[in-house]
């Protein structure tokens, strides 16, 4: 399963059983993928459901077999990409490790997320108000508890820190580690990865584990 498909799949859905629903379902994961580069690069007012047909090579009225409207692409993507990334961040913080070691696997975990799917990045960015209000409180809902999960672990490395401190610091290796749509193109990622962790790792007083110091 590649990085996008495993952002999209919605677990909630039956798994295919029949040759005929496996096609409609590898299809979905299709429009999905297609939709993520075209949102990232035209933005979700400029795309139209036809777009993304024409993408993966079936009309625009087929598309409506998948999704009723383009709303519904966009809630689903967006709230995958929640998903994905707050099961993603409870599965390293559940692995136990010592404090520091778990900020370090956090990191290592959102710039594999940051480098692997940037267009995600991009659709949240600019395309988060396009959401019906529900699905966009939703997300919101996901994204706190996130961050929740950085200021946990950041309080317990630091027990003199509080909540607040470590919350903004927080937010601001998000930022750092999320320009890498915008800066990949100018910085080759073999050298934008270790930088990129370096400096995350700085703002978060951490020391780089040995295990990816040189990768």
């Amino acid at each position: 399963m590649s990085r996008v498909e495993e952002v999209t799949v919605q677990e909630s859905e039956a798994k295919p059983t029949t040759v005929r629903q496996q096609r409609k379902a590898e299809r979905r994961q299709q429009l999905l993928g297609a939709a993520a580069s075209l949102f990232a690069e035209r933005g979700f007012t400029s795309v139209r459901l036809e777009d993304l047909g024409a993408a993966v090579g079936v009309s625009g009225p087929a598309v409506y077999r998948h999704f009723p409207n383009k709303e519904a692409v966009l809630v689903e993507l967006m709230v995958g990409i929640s998903e994905y990334l707050l099961d993603g961040g409870r599965a390293v913080v559940d692995r136990g490790e010592v404090a520091a070691d778990t900020v370090s696997a956090l990191v290592e975990f959102h710039l594999d997320f940051a480098f692997d799917t940037p267009a995600f990045i991009r659709i949240q960015d600019r395309d988060l108000q396009s959401l019906p209000e529900g699905a966009r409180r939703k997300v919101r809902r996901m994204q706190r508890e996130y961050v929740e999960l950085w200021v946990e672990v950041l309080c317990a490395v630091d027990p003199e820190s509080n909540e607040s401190d470590a919350r903004t610091t927080a937010h601001a290796v998000f930022g750092l580690i999320n320009s890498t749509p915008y800066s990949a193109g100018r910085t080759p990622s073999k050298n934008a990865r270790p930088v990129l962790r370096a400096m995350a790792l700085g703002a978060l007083g951490v020391a780089a584990p040995s295990r990816t110091a040189s990768t």
